[in-house]
């Protein structure tokens, strides 16, 4: 069988932007067994997913990778001054997904596979109740109180003192120069670097009761992935990334990297190609069938409930 070649795509958003993208199809025009969404981490270029997508497309899926607004295949012309925020990215961006999928209607189920705050931003789409099933993994939006404790000073000066600083002198974040992440618009740094416990605080107030809303609109099923050594996507990250989702069945599991016969995995490894006999393999089993490959690593099953979401008070 040859390799699935990744076919490049333009997504036009309601705001009139425009993202870049690849639809990886299965090899043979056989019918998918489902779409899978890669939603990218902070910074990451969504090539980096590139050989996952590949992956699944070889295994019966059809794969829709694309960078947010502000990176990679997304960026604008001029980043500096440019008003993108990190919240445009869910409400927006994957929106904007959702309905292009939509438009090439399947029967097929969608599913979502979301890396950091990849895994958090589809509850802030008004399309993401199309959505079949989620894998999230490390899945946090970067509130420096869930940083695991050894190294939290550490990661506050960089993220939460040197990138703002940064971004207030250059306009954007410049990234790439310090070899940190992609270049960051201004609106998604300063969202990261002044976040608290409470993601939408972020928004206006008259704003914040219609983002819970969407947030515990979402009804798939998520099985959301925690490693041991990720400093940023700590189990206490993952936690509270799926309260919000009370309208879901939500599965955690924590991963050892002896797991998978490694001295560390970390926040980013598991979307390397290392793992393709691994973890790849794994998540086979949630996307095409929905059992969790995991099932001796749960933390709490956490079943739907309704009415008031985790916070009262928005």
């Amino acid at each position: 069988m040859t390799d699935p070649v990744g076919q490049v795509v333009e997504i036009p958003c309601r705001d009139g932007v425009q993202l870049g993208g690849h639809l990886w199809r299965i090899p043979g025009g056989s019918s998918a067994v489902g779409t899978v969404i890669v939603n990218p981490a902070t910074g990451v270029l969504a090539r980096y997913y590139h050989r996952y997508a590949r992956f699944l497309a070889s295994h019966g899926f059809d794969v829709l990778t694309y960078d947010y607004r502000g990176i990679g295949a997304s960026r604008p012309t001029r980043l500096a001054r440019c008003n993108y925020r990190w919240r445009d990215w869910g409400e927006l961006d994957f929106d904007a997904v959702l309905r292009f999928l939509r438009q090439r209607a399947t029967s097929a189920p969608l599913l979502v596979v979301g890396h950091s705050v990849g895994g958090f931003l589809p509850g802030l789409a008004e399309s993401a109740p199309l959505v079949d099933r989620m894998l999230t993994v490390g899945a946090q939006y970067a509130w420096w109180g869930d940083y695991t404790a050894a190294r939290r000073l550490r990661l506050v000066l960089k993220w939460h003192v040197a990138m703002p600083a940064l971004t207030l002198l250059c306009g954007y974040f410049p990234g790439r120069r310090l070899g940190w992440s992609e270049d960051l618009p201004s609106g998604v740094a300063t969202e990261w670097s002044f976040r608290g416990p409470r993601f939408e605080r972020s928004h206006p107030r008259r704003e914040r009761r219609s983002v819970l809303a969407r947030m515990t609109a979402v009804t798939a099923p998520i099985l959301a992935v925690a490693v041991a050594d990720d400093e940023l996507g700590t189990v206490a990250a993952i936690r509270r990334t799926l309260a919000y989702y009370t309208g879901a069945p939500r599965t955690a599991v924590l991963l050892q990297p002896s797991d998978y016969d490694r001295a560390v995995i970390g926040h980013f490894s598991l979307f390397h190609d290392s793992h393709v006999a691994g973890f790849w393999k794994d998540s086979l089993e949630w996307l095409r069938h929905g059992r969790n490959p995991w099932p001796m690593h749960v933390l709490e099953p956490q079943r739907p409930r309704s009415a008031t979401p985790p916070w009262r008070s928005a």
